[in-house]
């Protein structure tokens, strides 16, 4: 750019010299001087709308060029506030948007609903079931984007996150399994995909008896460790509700606890202990 610049103030008149060099550098300082705001999201079926900031120098506004899938828009971005129009671009819902909001390095335009760019769960759950050996499987359609699911085991009275994986994210039926871990007695299980806001969606529950033996504990006179006598997933939590330890194993490490009263959460059992 400044090389041909150059060569244009160099084949005119000397009056227009100064005025031609400036222009060129004002060219180049905006090139390098700007940034891009970059957001990715599904398309819900509703436009994006932005509150736009005045130029860094106070001339003009701050957004420059939108793009929308690598392509330029023709929203127009010279006021305090504009929309970009996703329904004219003939997107289908559920499909991956990539908005790239071209801006002056200092400032940044204000995306207002971003909420609207995210997956919600949509899906159902068309079976669900659990074999005795704990495999859990599961057939959803409906999905309008690739949510997680979150699988819960309810234990220690309140349902308990103990894997995730993708859900393909299409209105088609899909099949999924997980292989969960057992405890002793009488297991539940249900799925569910959290969307923003703390919504969520979840399956119906399952249940199995296993035939798994129920562990115990023991506190050694030395006061540092507890030891299960079979192997167990656990949880430690302070006179205060917070979690100190947490993990599966046959042991867990309390030498470092301060004295006081605790609560052991293991297999589906809550006790609790002194240290």
């Amino acid at each position: 750019m400044i090389y041909l610049c150059i060569k244009i103030v160099k084949t005119q008149l000397s009056t227009m010299k100064n005025f031609l060099i400036l222009i060129c550098f004002l060219s180049f300082n905006n090139y390098v001087n700007s940034a891009t705001l970059v957001i990715e999201g599904k398309y819900q079926n509703k436009n994006v709308f932005v509150q736009n900031a005045y130029g860094a120098n106070g001339v003009g506004f701050c957004a420059q060029e939108i793009k929308v899938n690598g392509k330029i828009t023709t929203d127009e971005t010279n006021s305090s506030a504009f929309e970009i129009d996703l329904g004219a671009l003939q997107l289908k819902y559920g499909q991956k948007v990539i908005i790239e909001i071209n801006h002056q390095e200092n400032c940044t335009p204000k995306v207002l609903n971003l909420e609207d760019l995210k997956s919600k769960p949509t899906f159902d759950v068309l079976t669900i079931n659990i074999s005795p050996t704990g495999l859990l499987k599961w057939t959803a359609k409906n999905e309008t984007g690739s949510l997680p699911y979150i699988i819960e085991q309810f234990k220690w009275n309140k349902w308990v996150p103990i894997g995730e994986m993708d859900g393909v994210g299409s209105p088609e039926n899909h099949d999924y399994s997980f292989q969960v871990t057992m405890h002793s007695g009488e297991n539940k299980y249900r799925v569910k995909q959290k969307g923003l806001n703390s919504f969520a969606k979840y399956s119906p529950e399952v249940s199995v008896k296993s035939t798994i033996e129920k562990p115990s504990f023991a506190i050694p006179k030395n006061n540092k460790s507890i030891d299960f006598n079979k192997e167990t997933a656990y949880e430690v939590f302070d006179a205060y509700g917070d979690v100190v330890k947490k993990g599966y194993g046959n042991q867990v490490n309390i030498d470092n606890l301060t004295k006081g009263k605790y609560y052991l959460c293991y297999d589906n059992i809550l006790t609790d202990f002194t240290k």
